[in-house]
């Protein structure tokens, strides 16, 4: 049985939200597997908070994607199948795609270049755990997305995330490294910094096809 860490006392609302986030940190950081049943009993004995408040946290990683309900409505770690994933993939390629469009048509776009150009650094930091890895991956993405300047767009993706990251938790570490590299990244930024939207496109689509078959394939 996992265990996670009791939370201090503190106001309800604080409570939640601290809930919600040492749920989803253990979640997202393979403590808990997709298919594992997460039993509002144990949970909140481990957190050392009420059964509300828990029941509270996982309702908003239900909505999240993370969490799923089950037989009997019990709920579990959520878990994709390949297709699921293919689509998950062309859905996120489709937003992404727009996000490196909207950049090269801005007249913030060498801005915005410099920006995912600094995020980038966090890819290479010596040391880094598995788990930074896939932060520093999504923080890349997320920016990209927040770039456009679309507040929809950005809502959108971040709907996508908690599926996003059970199928990437959903797999080997020692799988990872090749698809969330550097490299990769970099020719995102070069397309855009070149004003090549077609490029841009094909290279946005290319990464996350590779990404999806990756992932899809267990």
């Amino acid at each position: 049985m996992s265990t996670i860490e009791p939370l201090v006392s503190l106001d309800r609302s604080t409570l939640r939200e601290r809930a919600l986030t040492a749920l989803r940190t253990a979640i997202t950081s393979g403590q808990y597997a997709p298919g594992d049943h997460l039993g509002e009993v144990e949970l909140a004995s481990g957190l050392g908070i009420s059964r509300g408040t828990v029941r509270e946290a996982l309702r908003h990683l239900e909505q999240e994607g993370l969490v799923e309900a089950g037989p009997r409505g019990r709920l579990r770690v959520n878990s994709l199948t390949a297709e699921e994933i293919r689509g998950l993939y062309q859905v996120r390629a489709a937003l992404e795609g727009l996000a490196a469009t909207t950049i090269i048509r801005s007249a913030r776009r060498e801005e915005a270049v410099a920006a995912l150009r600094t995020a980038l650094t966090e890819f290479t930091r010596e040391g880094s755990s598995f788990t930074e890895r896939v932060e520093a991956d999504l923080g890349f993405h997320l920016l990209l997305c927040q770039l456009a300047e679309n507040p929809m767009l950005v809502e959108s993706w971040r709907h996508l995330e908690g599926r996003i990251r059970v199928a990437i938790m959903s797999h080997d570490a020692a799988q990872l490294p090749g698809i969330m590299s550097d490299d990769r990244h970099a020719t995102i930024i070069d397309a855009i910094e070149q004003g090549d939207v077609l490029t841009a496109l094909r290279t946005v689509e290319d990464h996350m096809a590779a990404a999806a078959e990756l992932y899809a394939a267990g």
